[in-house]
Parts: C-alpha cells; structure tokens; sequence
C-alpha cells in the first residue's frame, strides 16, 4: 500500500483540492505490473474466502478486475454495462448509479445469467468517493441473492463516506491507498 502511495504522489495530480487524476497508471495507461501488486494484496486481504466471480463497472475497473479475476485462479469477471446495447436482453438486473466524478447518473445493467444465486462476488473497482457505484453493483449481486464477499478498489477519498456506507451493510472493504484529504492539491494518506 504504500507503493500505490507513493505512485499516487509520484504520478498522480489533484485537480482544486476534489479529483485525483491518475491518467498514467490506471485510468487511461494501464500499469500492469502495478495493477498486478494491486491484485495480489486483494487476494492476501481476502485470503480464505470463497470467490466465485468478480464484479466491476465499466470502464476503468475492467483491467483491475481482469487481474485481480486472474489471481484468485481465473475466476470468471463480470462488468456492469453503463451504456443500453441491441445484444443484451431483457433479462437484466439494472439499477441507477451516480458518478461523482462525471456528475452524472447511469442505468447500469448486468445480464442475469452472469450473476447467480448463491455465488459469492468481489467487487472491484478503481475509485471508491461516495460508495455510489459499489452500492449499485451491491444492488445487482441482492437482486440476483448472490453474496458480496467483500470491495477492493485501488483509491479510496476516506472523507466522501463510501467505506462507512459499504462497511454499515456488514461488507468488508479493502483500498491499496486511503487518501483522507488533499490539502494544496497534494494528497494527505
């Protein structure tokens, strides 16, 4: 964790002391190898739990979720879809989630074969402010009465609320870095 912190203070900029920007290793250029780092300390967190699948929204939790999938042995990883498309059916599980950083509510779907009954889902994502896409994906895993195993998001802003809101539902939540304010558009961990 504190290799993602000093990423964070090496790489990253805060934009009026509100958005942490990341571009180069994990919102627009992927780090791989850091992405994999990110993915082993999830596993050693959640280690002797049972994951079945894991759980992202796209977009920038697909790569996240695809090598945190990988370590937990190849598991399959789901991502809810932000945008309505002619393939996916009407058989969905759907709820509404607001961005905090586009400022912007989406209707993100999940196709009901991809989330079963029983299963026990990791919810992965890069970004944890307010909890408002963890809580829609939570949304999706009790529609489909698939158990939330637990969240595991790169960044958490501890001062936006989020882990308080996932943590009240009985969830586990792990961040490789809290940051608990920005103070001179710098980071305060």
């Amino acid at each position: 964790m504190k290799n993602i912190e000093e990423k964070i203070l090496r790489d990253g900029r805060i934009i009026d002391n509100d958005i942490i920007k990341v571009d180069s290793f994990l919102n627009h250029q992927i780090d791989v190898a850091f992405i994999r780092e990110f993915a082993m300390d999830v596993k050693e967190f959640f280690a002797g739990k049972k994951i079945d699948r894991v759980l992202t929204i796209e977009t920038s939790g697909v790569a996240i979720g695809y090598a945190v999938a990988e370590v937990f042995g190849d598991i399959p990883l789901v991502f809810a879809k932000k945008t309505k498309s002619k393939t996916v059916g009407a058989d969905v599980y759907h709820t509404p989630v607001r961005s905090f950083t586009r400022g912007a509510t989406s209707d993100v779907t999940v196709a009901m074969q991809y989330l079963r009954e029983g299963e026990n889902v990791l919810i992965v994502d890069d970004f944890l402010a307010e909890g408002n896409a963890s809580m829609g994906l939570i949304d999706l895993c009790r529609q489909a009465n698939a158990n939330v195993a637990g969240v595991a998001v790169v960044i958490e802003k501890t001062f936006q609320g989020g882990r308080g809101r996932i943590e009240k539902e009985g969830i586990p939540v792990f961040a490789g870095a809290s940051i608990k304010a920005f103070h001179d558009n710098k980071p305060v961990f």
